[in-house]
C-alpha cells in the first residue's frame, strides 16, 4: 500500500464520549447542551476553539498551539464523561486516516497495538473489520510492532462519521456521572474535615450544583478552619466551575446554647441550628436540599435518633450520601479526589468549641423540644444569616479565561 499523498494537515482535537447521558431519552439534548457548556467553560484559556456536538460524542477543536495535556487535565474534571482521548479530525477517507495515524504514532515505541474502527454511518464503502485489517497492515509495514487484539499496549481508535473521521489514541477514563447543573442546586455543610467534601463531590457527580456553607467560631477560635474550607472549595469548584462559599459566624450562637441547654443535648442543638440556617440560605439561593457528610454511627451525633432530630428541624430534604460508608472507604475516596491532604491539616472549627464530654446519643423528641424552648431559635437563626459573608470561586480563574465557541444542535445523538 503506497503512503498517502499530500493533503491538508490533520486538525487536533479531543474527542469526548458519554454513557449515562445516552440513557436519558427525551431529556438527552438538555443534558448534552449542559455537558458541552461545562466543557467549554472548563477548557477556557487552554486553546480550545470550539466544542461541537456530533452523534454519540462531543469534539473539542484545538488551536494548533494548544497543549493537549492541559486540555485533557481540564476535561478530566468534568462530570458526565465516560472516556476521552486526544487525536485528529480528518476527512472520512482511508488516506486521510492513515495520515493522521502517522502523525499520532510518530516517534512512539509500542510492542503491540490494535486498530478499533467504528462506522457511525453504513454508507462508508468498507466494513469496520475491513478498515481494521487495512489500517493494521498499514501500521505493521511502518513500525516495529505486532497486533494484539486482547491486550495491546496501544489502541488506535478510528471513528468514521459522515464527512469526517476522528482518530485518537491514549483513551482515558472520564469522571463519569452527570453534568453539573442538570440536577438542581443543593447546599452542602462543609466542616473542613474529611467527610463533608467527599459528600459534596458525590452530589456534584450526580449533576447537582453545590452551594457551600461553613460554620466558624471566630473570634472564639482562630480562622484556620476558614482557610481550609477555602482550599477545599477551590478544589471542588473544578467540577462545577463556579461556586459560592457562605461563612456563618456560629461562636456566639454556641455560647447562648451553652448558657441555656443541658450539656448532653448541646451537640444535637448545634446541628439543628446549623440545619435551620443552611435551609434559610438554601431558600435564598434556590437550593432544593441540604447535604452533609454524616455516616451512620461514626460519632455520637450520628446515631439514627440524633440524625432524626436534625432532620426534623427543617422542611428541606437532608441528603447524606456517605450514610452507609465506613471511615476507611471515605478516606480512600478523599485521597482519590484530592481533598484528603487539605482536610487533615490541623485546625479548630466550631465542632471543637463548647462540646460536652458525654453528648447524648439517643436524643428524644421531647428532650430536644424542652432544650430548645429555652432558646430564641428564630433570633439565633436570623443572627447567623445576618452575619454570613459570601465568597465566589471560579475555575479556571477569570483572568485565564478566553471565549470558546459552542456549537449546539439537537440532531439525533445516536451512535
Amino acid at each position: 500500500m503506497a503512503d498517502p499523498g499530500p493533503m491538508s494537515a490533520p486538525k487536533p482535537i479531543v474527542v469526548v464520549h458519554y454513557h449515562e447521558i445516552s440513557l436519558k431519552g427525551g431529556n438527552r439534548p438538555l443534558f448534552l447542551r449542559r455537558l458541552a457548556r461545562n466543557l467549554a467553560d472548563a477548557a477556557a484559556g487552554a486553546g480550545v476553539r470550539r466544542v461541537r456536538r456530533l452523534p454519540g460524542r462531543l469534539v473539542l477543536d484545538l488551536a494548533p498551539d494548544a497543549d493537549p495535556s492541559v486540555v485533557r487535565s481540564r476535561v478530566a474534571t468534568v462530570f458526565g464523561i465516560a472516556h476521552f482521548a486526544a487525536g485528529y479530525a480528518v476527512p472520512s477517507t482511508l488516506d486521510a486516516v492513515k495520515t493522521a495515524i502517522l502523525v499520532l504514532l510518530a516517534g512512539r515505541r509500542f510492542p503491540t497495538f490494535r486498530i478499533t474502527a467504528k462506522r457511525t454511518f453504513k454508507v462508508f464503502p468498507m466494513t469496520s473489520e475491513a478498515v481494521n485489517r487495512e489500517l493494521g497492515t498499514f501500521v505493521l509495514a511502518r513500525f516495529d510492532t505486532r497486533v494484539s487484539l486482547d491486550d495491546p499496549v496501544l489502541n488506535v481508535h478510528v471513528e468514521l462519521l459522515p464527512g469526517e473521521a476522528l482518530v485518537s489514541v491514549d483513551r482515558e477514563t472520564g469522571a463519569g456521572g452527570l453534568p453539573v447543573g442538570v440536577s438542581g442546586r443543593v447546599v452542602a455543610l462543609l466542616s473542613g474535615g474529611i467527610d463533608s467534601p467527599v459528600a459534596a463531590r458525590r452530589l456534584q457527580k450526580r449533576g447537582a450544583e453545590v452551594e457551600f456553607v461553613h460554620f466558624h467560631s471566630v473570634p472564639y477560635l482562630p480562622a484556620t478552619s476558614q482557610a481550609k474550607v477555602r482550599a477545599l472549595v477551590a478544589r471542588l469548584v473544578r467540577h462545577q466551575l463556579r461556586a459560592r462559599l457562605w461563612l456563618v459566624p456560629f461562636g456566639e450562637i454556641q455560647r447562648e446554647v451553652v448558657l441555656s441547654v443541658p450539656g448532653p443535648l448541646r451537640v444535637v442543638t448545634y446541628r439543628r441550628l446549623m440545619a435551620r440556617i443552611a435551609e434559610a440560605l438554601a431558600r435564598r439561593t434556590g437550593g432544593l436540599a441540604l447535604v452533609t457528610g454524616e455516616s451512620l454511627g461514626q460519632v455520637a451525633s450520628q446515631t439514627l435518633e440524633n440524625l432524626s432530630r436534625v432532620t426534623e428541624a427543617v422542611s428541606l430534604p437532608i441528603l447524606r450520601p456517605l450514610i452507609g460508608s465506613d471511615k476507611e472507604e471515605i478516606i480512600r475516596e478523599a485521597r482519590a479526589v484530592g481533598t484528603y491532604e487539605i482536610s487533615i491539616e490541623p485546625d479548630q472549627d466550631c465542632c471543637t468549641l463548647f462540646v460536652p464530654k458525654h453528648p447524648e446519643t439517643r436524643a428524644s423528641v421531647a428532650a430536644v423540644a424542652a432544650a430548645e424552648s429555652r432558646l430564641a431559635v428564630d433570633r439565633l437563626v436570623e443572627s447567623g444569616l445576618a452575619g454570613a459573608s459570601v465568597e465566589s470561586f471560579t475555575f479556571p480563574p477569570e483572568d485565564a479565561r478566553a471565549p470558546t465557541e459552542l456549537e449546539c444542535n439537537d440532531r439525533s445523538d445516536r451512535t
